[in-house]
Order: C-alpha cells, then sequence, then structure tokens
C-alpha cells in the first residue's frame, strides 16, 4: 500500500486554507496545518474552522506564527512534507495602511522562515498565494500573467510581490520547484468577516446601509472557493520544471528561464460590477440593500479581472460558478452559522 502524502499548509484555520485541508484530507493526504489564530478578525471563526479539520485523524495543528524562528524549520525536519501550500499572510489591503508592520513580519518574515525550511528539507512542489492586487496600476486587461508588475499600489501587494522574487531566488539557487499562484476576490461560506460580501451581507440583516466604495464602479473577478481549491489541488500536481532554454518555454507560460518557477492566476475570468453582487445578495435575502455610496479608498484599484488560459493549458481546468449561485451558498452559510 503506497504511503500517503504529507502536506504542510500554512493559514490551515483561514478561510481558503480550511477548505483546502478538507480536500487533501478527503483524498488521504496527512495535514500538518500551521496558523496562529491572530486576532485581525474574529479568531472563533478560525477556531471552528480548525476543530472542524481536527475531526480528521490525518490532521495536525500547529497554533504558531509562521515567523516564529526555526519553527517552520522543525516541522520541515520532523515531518519532510512532500507538498508546501503557503496560504498564512496579513490580507486587506486598507489595515495594510495602519499596521504595516504585521506584513512585514508575517508576509516578507514569515515567507523567509518557509523557505529556508524548504532549502534544508526540499519538498517535492511549494505553491505559495499571491495575489491580483500584485497587478496594481495595470489598467489592460484581463491581466496575464506575463505582464510587467512593478507599480503595486497598497503596502499589502508590494509584500505579495516581493515573495515572488523571493520565492523565485530560492528557486533558481535551491531547484525548489515554486508554483505562484495570484487569486481574484475569493468569496464563499466561511469566508473572512472584512470581505464586502461577508459585510454587506451582516449589515443588510440588521437594516443598515452598506458602504459602495467608488460610487459602485468597481468590477472585480470573483472566484468561488470552491473553484480556487480545485485548481490549487490540481496544479499541486503541476511541478514547474526548469527550462533547458528560453525556447522551450511556451507562449504565454510565465515560467522562469532560469529557475522550476511560475506564476498561475486563478480567477473566474468574468468581472462582474459590484452592484451583480449586491443584488445576488438582495436576491438571497429577500432584502434590499441602501447603498451609501462613497468615493474610492486609498490602495484599492477599480478593476481586476484574470485571463485564466495558462491554468487551463497546465491543468485543463477554469474556475466556472456564477455569482448568483456562489453568493446564495454564502448567504445560506451565514444564516446558519449566525441562526438569522
Amino acid at each position: 500500500m503506497a504511503q500517503a502524502r504529507t502536506a504542510l499548509v500554512t493559514g490551515a484555520a483561514g478561510f481558503i486554507g480550511y477548505f483546502l485541508c478538507q480536500r487533501l484530507l478527503a483524498e488521504g493526504f496527512r495535514v500538518i496545518g500551521v496558523d496562529s489564530l491572530s486576532d485581525y478578525y474574529d479568531p472563533e471563526l478560525k477556531r471552528r474552522r480548525q476543530a472542524g479539520l481536527l475531526q480528521s485523524p490525518g490532521f495536525t495543528a500547529v497554533n504558531e506564527a509562521i515567523e516564529t524562528p526555526e519553527l517552520l524549520a522543525g516541522l520541515f525536519a520532523e515531518h519532510t512534507p512532500d507538498v508546501v501550500v503557503h496560504l498564512a499572510a496579513q490580507a486587506g489591503v486598507r489595515y495594510s495602511i495602519d499596521n504595516p508592520r504585521s506584513y512585514l513580519e508575517s508576509n516578507l518574515v514569515g515567507t523567509f522562515e518557509l523557505l529556508e525550511a524548504a532549502r534544508a528539507h526540499p519538498p517535492q512542489h511549494m505553491l505559495l498565494a499571491s495575489t491580483s492586487s500584485a497587478y496594481g496600476a495595470n489598467t489592460e486587461m484581463p491581466y496575464r500573467e506575463t505582464m510587467k508588475a512593478d507599480h503595486q499600489m497598497s503596502f499589502y501587494a508590494a509584500t505579495k510581490k516581493a515573495t515572488e522574487a523571493m520565492a523565485h531566488s530560492y528557486a533558481h539557487l535551491f531547484g525548489l520547484p515554486v508554483t505562484m499562484f495570484r487569486f481574484f476576490t475569493v468569496y464563499g461560506p466561511w469566508g473572512r468577516p472584512d470581505m464586502a460580501l461577508f459585510k454587506f451581507t451582516r449589515a443588510m440583516l440588521a437594516g443598515e446601509p452598506i458602504d459602495v466604495y467608488n460610487h459602485g464602479k468597481m468590477m472585480r473577478d470573483f472566484t468561488y472557493v470552491d473553484d480556487l481549491v480545485e485548481a490549487i489541488r490540481r496544479l499541486i500536481d503541476t511541478p514547474p520544471v526548469r527550462p533547458e532554454t528560453p525556447e522551450d518555454i511556451a507562449p504565454g507560460d510565465s515560467l522562469s528561464p532560469v529557475a522550476p518557477w511560475r506564476i498561475v492566476n486563478i480567477g473566474n475570468s468574468q468581472p462582474e460590477q459590484l452592484g451583480e453582487m449586491i443584488a445576488a445578495i438582495e436576491e438571497a435575502l429577500g432584502i434590499e440593500a441602501q447603498r451609501n455610496l462613497m468615493p474610492m479608498q486609498p490602495g484599492d484599484v477599480p478593476a481586476t479581472w484574470a485571463d485564466a488560459e495558462l491554468l487551463k493549458s497546465l491543468t485543463g481546468y477554469v474556475p466556472q460558478t456564477g455569482i448568483r449561485d456562489g453568493v446564495k451558498r454564502f448567504v445560506d452559510w451565514y444564516r446558519d452559522y449566525y441562526d438569522v
């Protein structure tokens, strides 16, 4: 009988980490789940997610911050993971304006600790979360992985772009296969309370107005969490290989010419006006929203839109859940979880 593969997942009690760990456990992986259970948002939500994962005997919880010196080095030495999925990060564009040091410590120092641990105990594949915010001031749409992306508009985005460069250097120097994936506005049940879908649903149920930035002229490539997890799962089995010559790189592939490293967009490839999401919440709740129209917030971008052709060519998969279906599933979860 083949030995179960071991996955180390950082941010395992987070929104995306929870669903990814569920998927890996269902497939028979041993999962080492690292999470600090930080109070950036309600830690009870994280504890509830983690409690669900602990129902599986294949799950081991490690409640520590990834930037803790030697923590990840010790876990890599003990468990020698076959696969690493790095989701832990200080998230949020606006919070990075007021609390930049937390992004420095979690996103940059934490990723450094991960890369050093992998250097000592190389896994078969490392997948590190980046963000669509890395495209920054680019206005040409849809975003393609081969586009230049040098003008990030928030410190959060800057730290994530920096982790891409850090991982590339380790991939080049030490032959570590690395896939960076750029997420596009992920939503769904168990989602983050600081995201618009969660905040809008809570306010509408309380009879309060919702703050709609840029007067509603925001376009987002809303990506349902199950689609994201399916894409990550397929990418796990698609590690990049260092090309022998630059000519070996297929057109449209972001594969590095000097390292087993690439960037992959994971998005729905179907940008929607923010009003479409609000309409979907109204339909699911049977409540009309009171809109408080406001200007754009510092560090935000007016639109995101993923070109997902590289994901499709590598895995055969393209996210496909429509906004109405996805929002209804979130609202159903929200009403059940909060008993409203």
